[in-house]
């Protein structure tokens, strides 16, 4: 079992960036996928970035290309989501979520395909 806990999200200013973290805890962390998802009001969730288990793969959602920087650091049971150029548009709730693979590089881009999720942060730009 894995259990994650999001933080960073708070209110920005068009243009901004902020960093998200997730702290993880359990036994499969390290050989765990790693993703980003975000769910704005009334819509569904809406996958943001993946990162496989070493962080040697990674991959983004088309409207967060470019500007969303996802990485780990495994040896503090961390994600980090890195966003910059922040949009009106960009407003939502952050959540983590893993799933373990066992050492594959896969990441999954479905978010019926992880495990394990976070409470979620708010992140609000605003212009």
């Amino acid at each position: 079992q894995v259990q994650l806990v999001e933080s960073g999200g708070g209110l920005v200013q068009t243009g901004g960036s902020l960093r998200l973290s997730c702290a993880a805890s359990g036994p499969t962390f390290s050989s765990s996928a790693m993703a980003w998802f975000r769910r704005a009001a009334g819509k569904g969730r809406m996958f943001v970035a993946a990162i496989s288990w070493s962080g040697g793969s990674t991959g983004y959602g088309d409207s967060v290309k470019g500007r969303f920087t996802i990485s780990r650091d495994s040896a503090k049971n961390m994600v980090y989501l890195e966003m910059n150029s922040l949009q009106s548009e960009d407003t939502a709730v952050y959540y983590c979520a893993g799933r373990p693979t066992f050492y594959s590089t896969a990441y999954y881009t479905q978010d019926h395909e992880y495990h394990y999720w976070g409470q979620g942060t708010q992140v609000t730009v605003s212009s």
